[in-house]
């Protein structure tokens, strides 16, 4: 496997962290997102973007607004406000309808299908394009009450894409930028879409929207210059139904000092003891994923298969475990997934097992993220080969919480957006399942001293690039582009 060098113009744009203006640093922020990561000022952050965001807010104060998680009969008649001392959290609960049209219907049975390239997947109806801009203009409505005149406001991914232009129908001038954690297709894949005219031109009410990688800012604005009647505007600018935006690149990055220290902190816990004792000095290959079609999992599944038919040497001595908490079980294809998976397990374990070796462990259920970073750092492979994903935040986190002295080896799709910062890692064609299972070989032979210098120039990438520099490089290019305009 060859490592994969970043593009120049990313280099460019990942060496350097824009300081923030101090226009930036006094105007309060306010963070929309489809759900809310902390609703109680004295309760535990959980996640990587959520320390992020919080730090973001906490250092200027603002509001985080967004779904509360509940399902109620009726639509709520205001917001559930909770003051704590720097951060006002504001959430809204969905009528039933709303949540079935809104959440389970566009934005997880076409957006989210769409934007991962699997447009047979998609299952429109034309009632829940209606309960999604609905959703949108209910959270309009609920927040534009809750906004000063400085607020600068940060919107986040794919269900909250009109979000701007109904503020603007209700007279709200403040800068608004828009992040999109998923990819963002190629416009003949996005055509698929009946309602995409109505969808991007929404989408240009934004004065910033930001994608993870160069390929999805392509795809954006090749449509608007190509079907919109759109017109480039220097480097990243762009004018398109009767509006300016930018579109730029932020990958969004991780806090990696707190994943290594919860990583070596993890050693001596006893989940740790007990995974240690049940492996007996074999070698632990590791994947952790949410339960969904865009992960690759069945093909990972094949490739480990496949290792050990073109390997037999490694039969008795390594382990898959393969970490995948349901999501979304509402959605048929989700069901479809997991049975599919529970089989694929099945036949290799079938297979391949002995009386005292069992080839997968396939765990579809949680852990909280001190053990997971344990796993991660004994795993001596990390296995990340999503089909599509916008950038996969597990794969810079196995990296963080290798051991330095010896760390595991880093497998990864090219199809991840963290393939274009990581290019010490191995990359591979997740389709190419004779290719992931060598790649899998490659890593676990790989010397020690390749390792290191490996894991060096992946973690200095992810340091200059953490999530302290992307929310530090959005909240800065919003600011100027609402000067801008």
């Amino acid at each position: 496997m060859t490592r994969l060098p970043p593009p120049a113009s990313f280099l460019a744009l990942s060496t350097a962290r824009p300081a923030t203006p101090p226009a930036a640093r006094e105007r309060r922020l306010v963070v929309v997102s489809n759900r809310v990561a902390m609703a109680d000022p004295g309760g535990k952050a959980a996640g990587g973007l959520a320390v992020g965001i919080l730090a973001a807010l906490k250092r200027s104060g603002g509001i985080w607004f967004g779904w509360s998680g509940a399902v109620t009969p009726a639509p709520p008649a205001a917001a559930d406000v909770v003051h704590g001392d720097d951060i006002t959290f504001a959430t809204l609960a969905l009528a039933r309808r709303d949540y079935e049209q809104y959440y389970n219907g566009f934005a997880n049975r076409v957006l989210w299908p769409l934007f991962h390239y699997r447009p047979g997947l998609i299952d429109y109806k034309r009632e829940d394009f209606a309960g999604y801009l609905r959703v949108n203009r209910q959270f309009a409505q609920h927040l534009a009450p809750l906004l000063s005149p400085d607020d600068i406001i940060w919107v986040h991914d794919y269900h909250l894409m009109p979000l701007a232009d109904e503020l603007r129908r209700l007279g709200i001038e403040q800068p608004i930028g828009f992040f999109l954690h998923t990819p963002f297709p190629v416009t003949e894949i996005l055509r698929v879409l009946p309602s995409h005219a109505a969808l991007m031109r929404a989408m240009c009410a934004y004065d910033l929207v930001g994608f993870q990688t160069e390929n999805d800012v392509w795809g954006f604005r090749d449509y608007l210059l190509r079907c919109a009647g759109g017109r480039a505007e220097g480097i990243d600018g762009i004018s398109a139904f009767g509006r300016q935006l930018r579109a730029a690149v932020f990958p969004i990055g991780i806090d990696v000092d707190a994943i290594a220290l919860q990583a070596a902190q993890s050693v001596d816990s006893r989940q740790m003891r007990r995974l240690q004792e049940s492996l007996r000095q074999r070698r632990l290959i590791i994947g952790v994923d949410r339960l969904d079609y865009s992960k690759g999992l069945l093909q990972r599944f094949r490739a480990f298969e496949r290792l050990i038919e073109m390997f037999p040497e490694r039969r008795g001595h390594v382990t898959l475990m393969q970490i995948a908490p349901p999501t979304r079980s509402e959605v048929p294809e989700y069901s479809q997934i997991r049975r599919s998976l529970e089989t694929a397990a099945g036949h290799i374990n079938g297979r391949f097992a002995e009386f005292d070796w069992m080839p997968v462990r396939y765990l579809n259920k949680s852990f909280n993220h001190r053990t997971l970073c344990g796993f991660l750092r004994a795993a001596g492979v990390g296995l990340v080969t999503p089909l599509r994903d916008g950038m996969n935040l597990v794969a810079k986190e196995y990296v963080a919480a290798q051991d330095p002295t010896d760390p595991g080896v880093l497998v990864l799709s090219c199809f991840a957006g963290a393939a274009r910062e990581l290019g010490d890692a191995l990359i591979v064609n997740p389709y190419d399942i004779d290719g992931v299972a060598e790649a899998i070989q490659e890593a676990l032979m790989m010397p020690r001293e390749e390792r290191v210098e490996r894991w060096q120039a992946m973690m200095a990438v992810m340091r200059r690039n953490d999530i302290a520099a992307w929310r530090d490089s959005f909240t800065a290019a919003l600011a100027d582009a609402a000067a801008g305009r």
